[in-house]
């Protein structure tokens, strides 16, 4: 992805989150249908299912689910998905892409925040990809996940490294202008702010995203989860293959250098 400049201010409201993906919605569709998402669709895609493992025949919530990409692909590996997003565009166009080719998936409106849509242990299962972590109170939407998932139930969900992808994160290059180190800087920042960047395949003329960013630590995550009554199974922090790097050589920084996600599997206990 390609960075801009960022804003820092106080705590970003889920409101506030929603009228920026409302804004981004007919843009970002376009630009993930159209393959420019590369980290998706050549590393963390691939990554991430093999880490949530075999949901097929399982009722599924799938948490943030923007224009319904990926809800579609555990669709087709089986799964029995409801998809929820806070903004209404983002449904919108998921439930276009369900009329255009029927898979089963419920789409509904909602923020991770309030779930009161569907009753106690609702889902076998839950997942999330890449979407908690940009959005507000984190402990609550931990609270209302677990809450939805029956006894056992699990959730697993991806999210930008909080010990790399700072607010202050940058790369560092050698003469020939190759990215030889990660600063990492502002760890312990803890308010919001606006990120501006676009895909990395996107076209120059692109105009850039308005992403709602939040400061967190690893353990404000982890704590989170626990308090929420979920028990830890599984972390992961994906390391592209030598193989995948020599196919795609712009992941080559995030093999030797840092993880840019992180990945947590829990359930409710």
């Amino acid at each position: 992805m390609s960075r801009a400049k960022l804003s820092g201010r106080k705590e970003i409201s889920a409101a506030e989150a929603r009228d920026h993906w409302e804004a981004n919605a007919d843009l970002w569709s376009a630009e993930v249908r159209a393959g420019h998402d590369l980290y998706r669709e050549k590393f963390n895609n691939p990554s991430f299912l093999r880490f949530v493992g075999d949901l097929s025949a399982r009722r599924v919530l799938d948490v943030g689910c923007g224009e319904g990409r990926n809800t579609r692909i555990f669709a087709q590996a089986g799964a029995r998905m409801t998809g929820i997003d806070i903004a209404p565009r983002m449904i919108e166009l998921a439930r276009e892409a369900e009329a255009h080719e029927a898979l089963g998936i419920r789409y509904e409106v909602a923020s991770f925040l309030d779930l009161g849509l569907f009753g106690e242990s609702s889902f076998d299962a839950a997942i999330s990809t890449m979407a908690l972590m940009d959005g507000p109170e984190f402990p609550r939407a931990m609270s209302e996940i677990r809450r939805v998932l029956r006894k056992g139930g699990e959730l697993s969900f991806s999210i930008l490294h909080p010990c790399f992808m700072t607010k202050g994160f940058q790369w560092l290059h050698d003469a020939e202008q190759r990215e030889n180190g990660l600063r990492v800087a502002d760890y312990f920042f803890k308010e919001s702010w606006i990120d501006r960047w676009m895909f990395s395949a996107a076209a120059r003329e692109s105009e850039s995203f308005a992403i709602p960013r939040y400061g967190r630590t690893l353990s404000y995550y982890l704590n989170a989860v626990i308090r929420a009554g979920m028990a830890i199974d599984a972390v992961d922090e994906p390391r592209p293959s030598a193989e995948a790097v020599s196919e795609y050589p712009f992941l080559g920084k995030w093999r030797e250098h840092a993880a840019l996600v992180l990945y947590l599997k829990a359930h409710r206990v």
